[in-house]
């Protein structure tokens, strides 16, 4: 998805500096910083830390199965 982010010269002009210093574009930068900063703020940045974190919040099933009426157990 695209989206348009304005920055002012100055800092534009550091981060092309940082990103030619690295060897990276811009977009390699702002993927960094955003995957830093959604880390920072304990936010899942994939499907896979999205899960590790719902399975370490309760760590039970979310929901149990209930007997059946008539007594006998599910196979």
């Amino acid at each position: 998805m695209r989206k348009l982010v304005e920055f002012d010269d100055n800092t534009f002009a550091a981060l092309r500096l940082l990103a030619t210093d690295r060897m990276n574009s811009l977009q390699e930068l702002a993927d960094e910083a955003f995957a830093d900063l959604l880390r920072k703020h304990g936010r899942p940045t994939d499907v896979r830390d999205a899960l590790k974190m719902s399975l370490a919040v309760g760590g039970k099933p979310v929901a149990k199965r209930r007997a059946p009426k008539n007594g006998r157990k599910r196979a």
